[in-house]
């Protein structure tokens, strides 16, 4: 979001790792495109709501659970399935950290985790780069009160370890108004930056607001 001859065996043409993204990519679109048709999220996924406003979140799936491969795996398995947990582990961090700035009031910070092709959804307008999301987002910095938090209930990262979705729910004033759609990259060891951002309203939940101050109402 390809067709197949009977008569001709052939590889495919794209690498293991680009079927990979695309296979992220088309999820994503087809949960955008979703979203497109219905407007809102029908149900927010069940999430722990502990640590709000501080940008954390008490349980993000069994990936903080320990890094352990399945039963039976065999060793290039078993490493390939701990590398991939350590991973989302690693992704569940660095979004907790990413919300953590707007809870910390820490402008710099949540720049730092953009990546020099980031792409962010804002409505109905699209900001390309740094620099554009900074200028839409500055306003939500301002003030001493977090308008809004956000923390992460699912992350799925790609078998080769360099993609990865998040995405979780948005709370206003302890209140679910929606959810956010991450996708990260690694661009560096260890590193991972943000890619692409959307948001999605929750059904019959206001979006979240902000007044001149930056600050919630």
């Amino acid at each position: 979001m390809v067709s197949h001859s009977p008569a001709v065996t052939r590889p495919h043409p794209l690498s293991a790792m680009a079927l990979a993204t695309l296979t992220l990519a088309l999820a994503l679109a087809l949960a955008l495109a979703t979203l497109t048709l219905t407007g809102c999220a029908s149900t927010p996924r069940a999430a722990s709501t502990a640590g709000a406003s501080t940008g954390t979140v008490a349980s993000a799936g069994p990936a903080l659970q320990g890094t352990t491969a399945a039963p039976g795996a065999s060793p290039a398995e078993a490493q390939a399935q701990v590398a991939l947990q350590q991973a989302t582990t690693l992704v569940i961090a660095t979004e907790r950290a990413f919300a953590a700035t707007m809870a910390q009031r820490n402008f710099k910070g949540f720049l730092a985790f953009l990546s020099p092709d980031a792409v962010f959804f804002s409505g109905s307008t699209v900001e390309h780069g740094p620099v554009q999301i900074a200028e839409q987002w500055a306003p939500y910095f301002q003030g001493r009160r977090a308008p809004f938090a956000w923390q992460p209930d699912d992350v799925q990262v790609l078998p080769d370890g360099k993609l990865a979705l998040s995405t979780g729910p948005v709370l206003q004033d302890g209140r679910i108004v929606g959810r956010f759609n991450s996708v990260w990259r690694l661009e560096g060891s260890g590193i991972w930056h943000i890619v692409f951002d959307k948001g999605e309203a929750v059904c019959s939940a206001p979006p979240p607001t902000t007044n001149g101050n930056g600050n919630g109402g």
